[in-house]
């Protein structure tokens, strides 16, 4: 699985669809995705409050997180992704491989912790729900540590000191807030914007430690 993904595109917004201060984030990821990985990705960085929300109202966890993946079964263009296309001049109706949601207080917390920049938090965020996006999921006991041993590939070309899952095994209870999942549930407002989705909700897939 070759890394460099020349047809994900990539949009980082806040919660309210406006753009979001993560320079190189979007080409950074770009730059290491597996081919495989095609199609609009929506990152949303929220409020710890906001992510909170969506996990309570999805996962009945009425806890704070740091990453939620949403993946997408529906060919349908929200209006953030309508909006980036238009932009990049592409197709009226792109792929939608799907949404990743971080929690900037986490984030920031969490780049203090590990002692690296919070730019370098939110590219380990972002890289562990893009795999969960592809159908990586390092709890089910049939993964096998696949997504672990790609994240660790991935996150070593890309210059990351440690991946989220690499961390979370180092540490041994992981982080302080219970940390990101991938839900396979869908709801209506998992087909609009991620930045929509921050601030309605919608069935995320979180990473467990």
């Amino acid at each position: 699985m070759e890394p460099g993904s020349k047809r994900l595109r990539v949009t980082v917004t806040d919660d309210r669809g406006r753009a979001a201060r993560a320079p190189g984030l979007a080409a950074w990821l770009t730059s290491v995705a597996p081919a495989r990985a095609r199609g609009d990705l929506a990152i949303a960085i929220v409020s710890d409050a906001r992510i909170k929300g969506i996990n309570r109202q999805f996962r009945r966890q009425n806890e704070v997180t740091d990453v939620l993946s949403f993946p997408s079964d529906a060919p349908r263009a929200s209006r953030l992704r309508r909006a980036a296309a238009s932009a990049r001049q592409a197709h009226a109706a792109p792929r939608i491989l799907g949404d990743v949601v971080i929690a900037a207080g986490v984030a920031r917390r969490q780049a203090r912790d590990a002692g690296h920049a919070y730019g370098t938090e939110l590219k380990v965020l972002a890289l562990h729900g893009l795999l969960h996006l592809l159908g990586y999921d390092h709890h089910d006991p049939a993964d096998r540590g696949r997504m672990a041993r790609l994240e660790r590939r991935l996150r070593r070309q890309g210059g990351l000191p440690a991946g989220l899952i690499d961390r979370a095994h180092s540490t041994g209870s992981g982080q302080a807030e219970a940390p990101a999942a991938r839900v396979r549930r869908r709801s209506g407002a998992a087909r609009s914007a991620a930045a929509e989705r921050a601030r309605a909700g919608v069935g995320p897939r979180e990473h467990r430690s």
